[in-house]
This record gives structure tokens, C-alpha cells and sequence, in this order.
């Protein structure tokens, strides 16, 4: 490797490194050097909710497995200026990335604004293919009971 590749991928692992909080990291073995990561993101736009993800870290290896998991769940007050902040489109907004190899993988975290059911989704999934699959996984938020639905108003289903 030249010099330039080494100094663009020691900034890589050092900007990735400042993307969230670990709450938690288990190893999956004593002959292994893969962990399961446990990282805190807060939403930036939507400040009362906290997507806990968990995905597998490979020290040794130049690509992290795709496999990841996400729970996300109101930790404080979810306003109405949060919600109409919000991209209201059906492929939603990214708001968290992170780089899971040299080669153009990345995480993901999408928020999608379901104003029927009164829910936040946050899809994860992996950019790049994995055996025959982007894996990915989906977490809701409902806004029900919340600050933010005290003025916005229901969707009226048709045929109703």
C-alpha cells in the first residue's frame, strides 16, 4: 500500500469512530476477532427518539459483515416541529451512515413518516449485495400519545 491509501483509510476508521455512541460490544468467541457492536444513534432531526444498532465489527478484515439489527424507541419529547421537519416522501430520508468496508458498503438508516398509523420507520440495510441478499431490518416508533400528534391531523382513509 502507498502512503496515500494508508492515510485514507486510517481517516476512514477515524471518522467512523465519532459517528455514535458503543453502549456495548460482545465478542463472539475467544478465537474470533469479531464483535457484535452495540451503537446509540440519536436522531438528529427528531431529538426524543434513539435507534440502538447492532452489527458485526471485524477488526482483522477489510469488510464488516452486512448483518445488523435496529431498535428504535421514543427517549424524550417528539414535537410537532420535529414531525412537519421531516421528509414526508415514500423512500423517507437517511439519517445515519456508516462505511462498512473499503469497497463501497455502507449502513444505512432511513427514516420513513407513516401518517397513517401515526409511526416513524427506520429501515437499516446494507448498500451492497451479501450473499444473495441486502439484509436489512425495520423498527417503528409510534407517535401515539405524543406532544407532536396534538396538532397534527389524522389521515381520513377513503371508502371510511
Amino acid at each position: 500500500m502507498n502512503k496515500r491509501a494508508i492515510f485514507c483509510l486510517s481517516l476512514a476508521i477515524v471518522g467512523l469512530s465519532a459517528c455514535s455512541d458503543d453502549v456495548g460490544k460482545v465478542s463472539l468467541g475467544l478465537f474470533t476477532t469479531k464483535d457484535v457492536v452495540i451503537e446509540a444513534n440519536k436522531d438528529p432531526k427528531i431529538k426524543g427518539v434513539t435507534c440502538h444498532i447492532s452489527h458485526i465489527e471485524a477488526d482483522l478484515d477489510f469488510s464488516d459483515p452486512s448483518d445488523m439489527s435496529i431498535a428504535c424507541r421514543q427517549t424524550g419529547v417528539i414535537t410537532a416541529q420535529e414531525i412537519a421537519s421531516v421528509d414526508k416522501s415514500k423512500n423517507g430520508e437517511v439519517v445515519f451512515k456508516e462505511s462498512k468496508s473499503i469497497l463501497f458498503k455502507s449502513l444505512k438508516v432511513r427514516r420513513i413518516y407513516d401518517q397513517e398509523n401515526q409511526s416513524l420507520i427506520y429501515l437499516s440495510y446494507s448498500t451492497k449485495e451479501s450473499s444473495g441478499s441486502h439484509h436489512h431490518s425495520l423498527s417503528t416508533v409510534p407517535l401515539y400519545g405524543t406532544e407532536a400528534l396534538k396538532t397534527i391531523q389524522p389521515v381520513v382513509k377513503k371508502g371510511n
